[in-house]
């Protein structure tokens, strides 16, 4: 989580959205025409009758995605209670330099409790992967290299084997133990291409092992994956067993130098 300081800039954040949605241009007549209330036919929102409500709703939508991660340590009623009484320009119950305080004093103590908490999680995650890897190894077809990478040939194709300074292009989806997807070219319409020699370890192994036509499933251990670190406010967590199907379509050519 970042620092509480930075929660104000999201309030900057939802207006400059408000602003961009609006579509006005310098020199547009639209930007000198006085602001309305009304909103435009077609644009009812049920519960939002006015523009002024939908505004405040949205902004209030993105305050709540960024103080999420604070959510057991924050009152809500105290927090409308601070914007109140700013926007209304009455005596705060804090001086600038008593919130700077408590500002850093909270922010390290998010950092502290996330911390603690990604590494339960990298605990957790790496106990179940063990386990589940253990027991993977023993069903048909699954076959486990020196280095842990454990792999099921699906389709087997018959052409060349992609070198580590190649660039392949592949079809895949990623997914969690609990099959959950994170990733998918499938989702995405298009292929991937990318030089092997830049992805994870599990998949530069996995896929040097694969005839260009082929079909694997991979399971890959999280030191061959992202590590205790995971992708830190993304879809993997620390110390995650990664699955994947992938496809090998074609060894794509290097440019010309």
């Amino acid at each position: 989580m970042k620092s509480s300081q930075r929660f104000p800039l999201t309030l900057l954040a939802a207006m400059s959205l408000t602003v961009a949605a609006a579509g006005c241009k310098p020199g547009d007549k639209t930007a000198t025409t006085a602001p309305t209330d009304k909103v435009a036919a077609g644009k009812a929102i049920p519960g939002l009758p006015t523009e002024k409500d939908q505004a405040s709703y949205m902004i209030g939508m993105a305050m709540a995605k960024q103080l999420a991660p604070a959510k057991d340590d924050i009152d809500v009623d105290t927090i409308a209670k601070a914007i109140k009484a700013s926007l209304a320009g009455q005596k705060l119950l804090l001086t600038d330099q008593q919130a700077a305080e408590i500002a850093q004093s909270f922010g390290q103590k998010m950092q502290a409790k996330q911390l603690a908490k990604m590494m339960a999680d990298a605990q957790k995650n790496s106990a179940a992967g063990d386990a589940f890897l253990a027991q993977n190894a023993k069903k048909p077809g699954v076959q486990t290299t020196a280095s842990g990478l454990q792999y099921q040939v699906m389709t087997e194709g018959k052409g060349a084997k992609p070198q580590a300074t190649d660039t392949v292009k592949v079809n895949y989806k990623g997914m969690l133990l609990d099959g959950k997807t994170f990733d998918s070219s499938y989702d995405r319409g298009e292929p991937a291409t990318f030089p092997l020699n830049q992805v994870v370890p599990g998949w530069q192994e996995g896929i040097a092992l694969m005839p260009v036509g082929s079909k694997y499933k991979f399971w890959i251990p999280s030191k061959l994956g992202y590590g205790d670190k995971g992708t830190p406010g993304g879809p993997i967590p620390p110390n995650a067993t990664l699955v994947f199907e992938v496809e090998l379509l074609d060894i794509a050519k290097q440019p010309a130098k």
